[in-house]
């Protein structure tokens, strides 16, 4: 089969468009014929090299879109199901294998292409806004990067949870319209937003602050966030890292909760189930839309992760396969 392979760290470049081996089923594993992978920043992250080195060579990708092959022995799946699903092995290639409690049915009238749009950025924001951030309606919520995967699903539900105030943040505020249209209500800068949120509560502070970016935006979501608030951090696309101190909780009752979906992915995959229920559901009746911001062939994977460090792309950036 054809797939995307490195062979070191390095630049979009090192990616490989090349002949591997079908990879072999085991126990509780589904074999899935690859429709459409989406390009998540934490290939870009991967692909360059991070302090958990991994062995050469490995395929990138962390979600797919396709038809179950083949299946172990009382399989829950079927060949010819429809499938999202999370790769155990990458997911830049034309077939990927995948735990069975990885792997999620979708409805018909849900395209492959609409529906790569979803596993990682859809379930990710879901347990951030309901389970990790446990925001309510009056609540003043700030998203950190709105334009990108996640923060453009953020903020349509927070909009469907009919949240108060949502107000995003951006590189550049051409990028505004997009995300005002998504939902939000006010957009500011990394630079700005500060002061901006401190205005619109009257000094109070805006409630839950989601911030993937970290570095010095973390220190200056703090500056905003108010008494009792949670700054939920989940990433680090600045590649900074971003530091507290414990004046910075105590005396203000306010807390910090950091979240991963890898994490959760790899060691209790079972919260995923009724996840994968809820945000199916949403994209399958329109509630949630996520807009594609290109479409690439497999062999032009680099070409999509250029896009990905530009920055200069709103929605999700999609591998055709």
């Amino acid at each position: 089969m054809k797939a995307v392979i490195q062979n070191e760290y390095g630049d979009a470049n090192v990616l490989l468009y090349t002949d591997v081996e079908i990879p072999k089923l085991g126990e509780n594993e589904v074999l899935i014929k690859a429709m459409y992978s989406s390009v998540n920043y934490a290939d870009i992250k991967k692909r360059s090299g991070n302090k958990d080195k991994g062995k050469f060579p490995f395929i990138l990708g962390l979600d797919v879109a396709g038809i179950v092959e083949e299946t172990s022995p009382h399989s829950l799946f079927s060949k010819g199901d429809r499938v999202i699903a999370f790769p155990k092995d990458g997911s830049y290639a034309e077939y990927v294998v995948a735990k069975q409690q990885l792997v999620f049915k979708i409805p018909n009238n849900l395209t492959f292409e609409k529906a790569a749009t979803m596993p990682t950025v859809s379930f990710l924001s879901y347990m951030l806004l309901h389970e990790i951030g446990q925001v309510e309606k009056t609540d003043t919520i700030v998203i950190h990067s709105a334009a990108g995967g996640v923060g453009s699903v953020l903020v349509q539900l927070a909009k469907l949870a009919g949240v108060n105030k949502i107000i995003g943040t951006v590189g550049d505020l051409e990028k505004e319209k997009y995300v005002k249209n998504l939902g939000a209500h006010s957009v500011f800068t990394y630079e700005t937003f500060t002061n901006e949120v401190l205005k619109l509560t009257n000094n109070k502070g805006a409630n839950v602050i989601f911030d993937s970016v970290a570095g010095d935006v973390s220190s200056k979501s703090l500056e905003c966030l108010g008494l009792y608030g949670t700054l939920v951090q989940f990433g680090n696309s600045s590649g900074q890292i971003g530091t507290f101190k414990t004046s910075d909780v105590h005396s203000s009752c306010r807390n910090i909760k950091g979240f991963s979906l890898g994490t959760t992915r790899n060691h209790a995959p079972e919260r995923l189930t009724s996840i994968a229920e809820k945000v199916i559901d949403l994209f399958a009746r329109n509630k949630i839309n996520l807009q594609v911001a290109k479409v690439f062939a497999l062999s032009e994977v680099a070409e999509a992760h250029k896009l990905i460090e530009s920055r200069k792309y709103e929605g999700k950036v999609l591998i055709k396969i």
